[in-house]
Order: structure tokens, then C-alpha cells, then sequence
């Protein structure tokens, strides 16, 4: 990865995530890559950071390994104060589900649910009531009103991305990794 930007809030912010001395490496021996090599970052709280970087330098791998979605070989990953590294599955699968809002490069989305039903999936696993207000906003701002009962294959590429940023938003997180989450998106 070449580049780290902030951009945002301005003035002091919290620290929203962290990586200390972050190693990921897949397979071993001669074919053995490394995918983070002792990487430390902080994710400001209230502020968007750009992880930018050629194709297979780690970015996605970065994000997953920051929301839980993936394990480190070594080194230390803190949402806000809580280790992550560390968690037992139920622990982080609760962690993942209630504070962390994930964007998937490929949507991610149940084939079997309409758009509405994706969005708020997260929020029924959890038998949480999404908040009506905040929902509505969260589809009238993507655009998706008229199209909530659709399923994805009803949907185009575009239509199919703003359900997941929807999805990712709904619950309000504390933090959203997005993984290229404009790729399908024109420029309005």
C-alpha cells in the first residue's frame, strides 16, 4: 500500500480502529506470501481515510483483517478500546454484526431476499428493530424506495451496490469499511 489520506472532521478525533505490527501472510514455505508486512495504522473517528494502492498490495486484505472479517498472522487489531484479535467467534461475530458496517466489493447479497430484506438482515439476525426514520432516510439518500422489493437478480450492478451501502449504513455503526464501494456506481 502507498498511501494513507484523512480527510473529514478537521480538529482531534478519536481513534475509530488500529493495527499494530499487522503480518498476514497465506501458505507457507517457498509458497508462503505476505500479503501485510508489519503494518500499523490508525482509522480516525468522524473522518473518511482512503487506503489507496496498486491491485494485490493488501488493501482489501487490510480491511477485512481491521473488521474482524479476517485473522491476522501476527500483530494487534483494536475496534476503538476492544481487541479484536483475540475474540472468540461468538464474541466477534456479535462484535462484526452490532458495531462494524461492511461494504463488499462483490455486494454480498442473499439472492433469496429482496432489497429491503437484505438491509436489514444484519439488524434481524441480531432481533434488533431497525430505526423507521433512519431507514427511510438511508433508502431515500441511496435511491432505492421504489425498488425495495425487488431481489438482486431484479437489480442492476449499480442498484445492487446501494443496497449494500444501505445495508452497511442501516444499522449505524460505528465504522464502515468499503471495499471499492463505488465501482458500480455512476457519478451522482
Amino acid at each position: 500500500m502507498t498511501e494513507t489520506r484523512h480527510g473529514g472532521t478537521g480538529g482531534h478525533a478519536a481513534v475509530a480502529a488500529r493495527a499494530r505490527k499487522v503480518v498476514k501472510a497465506y501458505g507457507s514455505g517457498e509458497t508462503r506470501v505476505v500479503a501485510l508486512d508489519d503494518v500499523d495504522v490508525d482509522i480516525m473517528r468522524g473522518q473518511f481515510t482512503a487506503i489507496m494502492g496498486p491491485s494485490g498490495s493488501g488493501k482489501s486484505t487490510l480491511m477485512h483483517c481491521l473488521a474482524g472479517l479476517d485473522t491476522v498472522t501476527s500483530g494487534q487489531i483494536h475496534l476503538q478500546d476492544t481487541e479484536i484479535t483475540g475474540l472468540k467467534d461468538k464474541k466477534l461475530t456479535r462484535l462484526r454484526r452490532d458495531r462494524i458496517g461492511f461494504i463488499f466489493q462483490a455486494f454480498n447479497l442473499l439472492p433469496t431476499l429482496n432489497a429491503l430484506e437484505n438491509i436489514t438482515l444484519p439488524m434481524d439476525i441480531a432481533g434488533r428493530k431497525p430505526d423507521a426514520e433512519w431507514l427511510n432516510r438511508v433508502v431515500e439518500t441511496v435511491g432505492l424506495a421504489g425498488r425495495l422489493k425487488h431481489r438482486p437478480t431484479e437489480l442492476s450492478g449499480g442498484q445492487q451496490q446501494r443496497v449494500a451501502v444501505a445495508r452497511a449504513l442501516a444499522a449505524r455503526p460505528e465504522i464502515i469499511f468499503g471495499d471499492e464501494p463505488t465501482g458500480n456506481l455512476d457519478s451522482r
